[in-house]
């Protein structure tokens, strides 16, 4: 198959949503859809010893959460789909922000009974400002819940987005029958029996016929009929470069635990969805269809297998192909390297592949080289924007708890960082380490981890920090930044990467810092603009 053609057959994407609302079901039963997994394991039920496919870490299985973003892949109908499955809940979100600089488009899924949470405004806002392609899928159908034209309101108004219904429901709850398919013109019934692999769709191009009454009863016809008259009148009708352009957002309705409405999501979803798109580097705009390799690294995770002490660089390929046993240049070590065993993830499952293609994320062993964000190219140096560190909200100092396993502790701190599970933050006084996270949560699993991976043990003490702000000078060699260093001594550290950081221990604090020292400049993220 030709390069440009294994280009257009690939669709990345992410699933986001707020926890609970049934984004790794959906996205087990959209593995289910591609034949790469024999049976779905209902998160929640512990009789299924198996746990969902994608929760694979250990505090996931016992929490019920997914902590870790995945990577799923699987061909659907000639399709090669990449799932990003991430953590819904917001003590992980900023692994959440960074996969979304990988996909090319986005899955919103929402709860029928809670509608539009906080959570999925946060990050429906960051793939607005991106302009990434969404969809919306509307879960739990056979729940009560809110009215769907009540719901879709909810979405403009509290995601800001611009929506038309590609599929609706015919009753909810309760009464609900099925869904009407807006897209293909058909109705699929619910049986309301979630064994069934696959419902049976029956193709209705006339929705005034009066067989509709005989399938679904009189009553909820003539209101299917009145709710479409209404959604032709209300909605604007689907336009496919408005979507691509980040303008309008169909959406989809169904139940995912009972694999229902999923297969229509599924095969709309790779007729409209983008195939892998261009990424703004530093110096220019790279395209997918340039011969040369170019690629990113967005997330690390370290020992996916607790027998191996591994760690996988998650590197998203932008352009060209990523071909085994082939050096390229690691932009910011500018150093070549070359990689044995490069992962495709397929399902639950490892596979080393010999050439990947724009839209493939690739697992490469990493020794230490990788950190988030790096590029890796042919020889260019350049390097792709747009993956910043966010100030943490929460800080503790760490200690050892085991004298004996100083060695171990560093070095599990040290990778876990590099994962970019946390922030590690030195004082610049006594050297005391800080750990900056997101959510309070992360310090769960990080202890956890420490001991369960690294054979480490740790305590924390609370540290009173409102942010942590990077610091940049005008002139480094001002009287100014001299003075702010010396009143502000205690509070100073530095991040991972040497890069000064002032701690405020109030939002008060920082706005008198930036008035006294108007030249030395404070931002909420490492990543400059």
């Amino acid at each position: 198959m030709s390069f440009l053609k294994e280009i257009q057959r690939r669709r990345t994407f992410g699933i986001i949503s707020h926890p609970d609302a049934g984004k790794t079901t959906l996205t087990e039963k959209l593995l289910l859809f591609g034949g790469a997994i024999q049976e779905a394991g209902a998160v929640k039920n512990n009789k299924i010893k198996k746990g969902a496919t994608s929760d694979f870490m250990e505090i996931e299985r016992q929490r019920g959460i997914s902590v870790a973003t995945s990577v799923l892949a699987f061909n659907y109908k000639d399709i090669k789909i990449n799932i990003l499955d991430t953590p819904g809940h917001k003590d992980f979100a900023e692994d959440t922000f960074r996969t979304l600089t990988a996909v090319d488009s986005v899955i919103v899924v929402i709860d029928v009974a809670k509608g539009v949470e906080e959570q999925t405004e946060k990050l429906v806002e960051v793939c607005r400002m991106r302009n990434i392609p969404m969809i919306v899928f509307i879960n739990k159908l056979d729940r009560e819940g809110k009215d769907a034209f009540d719901l879709m309101d909810e979405v403009e108004q509290k995601l800001g987005l611009s929506v038309t219904p590609l599929s609706f429901p015919i009753g909810m709850g309760y009464d609900f029958q099925g869904i009407y398919n807006i897209w293909e013109q058909n109705i699929n019934l619910f049986s309301g029996d979630s064994r069934k692999n696959i419902e049976d769709t029956i193709a209705f191009s006339d929705i005034n016929s009066p067989e509709l009454e005989k399938i679904i009863g009189e009553k909820p016809a003539i209101k299917l009929r009145e709710e479409l008259e209404l959604i032709s009148e209300v909605y604007p009708s689907f336009d496919r470069e408005q979507y691509l352009n980040g303008h309008l957002q169909p959406v989809f309705f169904g139940s995912a635990l009972n694999n229902f409405g999923v297969r229509e999501l599924l095969d709309c979803f790779i007729q409209i969805a983008p195939s892998p798109r261009p990424k703004e580097s530093e110096t220019r705009l790279v395209r997918p269809e340039e011969e040369k390799m170019s690629g990113f690294v967005f997330k690390i995770h370290a020992n996916m297998d607790p027998k191996h002490r591994d760690r996988l660089a998650f590197v998203k390929i932008v352009s060209g192909t990523f071909e085994r046993n082939k050096p390229y240049t690691h932009v910011r070590l500018n150093k070549s390297l070359k990689f044995s065993s490069p992962n495709a993830f397929f399902a639950e499952k490892k596979e080393i592949v010999d050439v990947s293609y724009p839209g493939d994320i690739v697992g490469l062993h990493d020794t230490g080289n990788f950190k988030i964000g790096d590029t890796l190219t042919e020889g260019e140096m350049m390097n792709f924007k747009g993956i910043p560190s966010f100030s943490p909200e929460h800080f503790r100092y760490i200690n050892n708890a085991d004298p004996l396993k100083a060695k171990q502790l560093d070095k599990g701190i040290d990778q876990l960082m590099d994962e970019g599970v946390a922030q590690l933050f030195t004082l610049e006084m006594n050297n005391r380490k800080v750990i900056g996270t997101v959510g309070a949560l992360q310090y769960e699993v990080i202890q956890y981890r420490l001991e369960h991976e690294y054979g480490a043990k740790c305590s924390y003490e609370n540290f009173p920090v409102h942010k942590a702000c990077w610091v940049k000078p005008d002139d480094a060699k001002s009287e100014e930044f001299k003075e702010f260093k010396r009143i502000k001594q205690k509070f100073l550290a530095h991040d991972k990467y040497g890069q000064l950081v002032f701690l405020a221990d109030s939002e008060f604090t920082i706005q008198m810092t930036q008035s006294k020292f108007p030249t030395v400049k404070l931002f909420f993220t490492s990543e400059f603009d």
